[in-house]
């Protein structure tokens, strides 16, 4: 027989979770926007004072080895910026699907199949 009142708890059980969810993957992408904004300042004041040190260069070889200090620091910066924001997506997946992890493992374990298990590419 249908069970009114479990299916009421376990409605609310999922909105609230799913209200979780979306305000946690809010507060992820909030984080992420605020590291890539800050990144873009210090990237562009780095720039600035660099394009200011090249101007008072007195010669080719100076303007030379400053050039390449830079482009060797800016790309050090980069890789390491776009290392932590892809770790904190990485981060914002995981928490995103963790509420789902148990429920998901037991509708499959209730229906008697096993999840699908990930294959590797043909090479």
């Amino acid at each position: 027989m249908f069970n009114f009142d479990d299916a009421n708890r376990k409605s609310k059980e999922a909105v609230d979770t799913a209200l979780r969810t979306y305000t946690d993957t809010a507060r992820g992408f909030q984080a992420i926007a605020a590291e890539a904004a800050e990144y873009s300042k210090k990237s562009f004041q780095d720039a600035v004072t660099h394009f200011e040190t090249l101007a008072g260069a007195k010669s080719f070889e100076a303007v030379f080895e400053l050039q390449t200090s830079y482009v060797k620091s800016s790309y050090e910066s980069f890789v390491s910026e776009a290392t932590k924001l892809g770790e904190m997506y990485a981060d914002l997946a995981k928490s995103a699907y963790k509420p789902y992890e148990a429920p998901i493992a037991a509708a499959v374990a209730k229906t008697g199949r096993q999840a699908p298990q990930a294959t590797p590419a043909a090479a």
